[in-house]
């Protein structure tokens, strides 16, 4: 695993901007990096090819007493969309979700207010869309990243990530136009597995890029 591991998450960048850089991608196309591990990613996407770069506000619902372990996930609009299997299976009332939803929508309230002012809204009616992340681990924030983006009218959709568990580019081909996944090993255990540098991203680290991103693009440069 170490030879095949990422230095950081501007090298997993860079690696995905290789592979779409051979694809057809429009250029108004939108690059979305879930934050925070996903905008590092998404900003040398953006770099690389010129394109605008935005942030889609999701956070992962974990499981009360085992928080690293997805049972569904929110976005703005509060609505929390689970994996009801899961749910019944470990019994999760509906008071602990509850719990669980508001504690994570004063992180996306506050993320919102933090980010908003250091690039727009991206308009993503009729266009193409690369949705990025560092890592999928069970997946749960990355569909509903794509069902949001599919309600607010993209014409196509990427996944455009740097690794997940086998299957995943089966899985998410299915969901949407394309999928790039670089590595797909059958022994899955976290996402930081595939990094040498997963140093936890900071508020101020995003604010920089999608600031940084936005600028240089009205400069046109890349």
């Amino acid at each position: 695993m170490a030879e095949t591991r990422f230095k950081d998450r501007k090298d997993a960048g860079a690696r995905l901007a290789e592979v779409l850089a051979e694809m057809n991608i429009e250029s108004n196309a939108v690059v979305l990096g879930l934050p925070r591990g996903g905008v590092p990613i998404g900003y040398e996407i953006a770099r690389q090819l010129n394109l605008q770069l935005d942030f889609l506000n999701i956070r992962k619902l974990g499981v009360p007493w085992q928080p690293e372990v997805a049972m569904g996930a929110v976005g703005e609009d509060g609505i929390p969309h689970l994996n009801s299997e899961l749910v019944r299976s470990l019994a999760i009332t509906s008071e602990q979700i509850k719990r669980v939803r508001d504690l994570e929508l004063s992180v996306i309230y506050e993320r919102k207010k933090a980010y908003r002012g250091y690039a727009p809204t991206a308009d993503l009616q009729g266009r193409q869309v690369i949705l990025v992340d560092d890592g999928i681990a069970t997946g749960a924030t990355m569909d509903l990243a794509i069902e949001m983006v599919r309600n607010a009218g993209a014409r196509s959709l990427i996944v455009a990530i740097p690794a997940g568990p086998e299957g995943t580019t089966d899985k998410y081909g299915e969901m949407v136009d394309h999928c790039i996944c670089l590595q797909e090993p059958a022994e899955f255990n976290y996402v930081g597995q595939f990094y040498r540098n997963f140093n936890p991203v900071t508020d101020e680290e995003v604010c920089e890029l999608l600031q940084a991103s936005f600028e240089a693009l009205n400069r046109g440069v890349s």
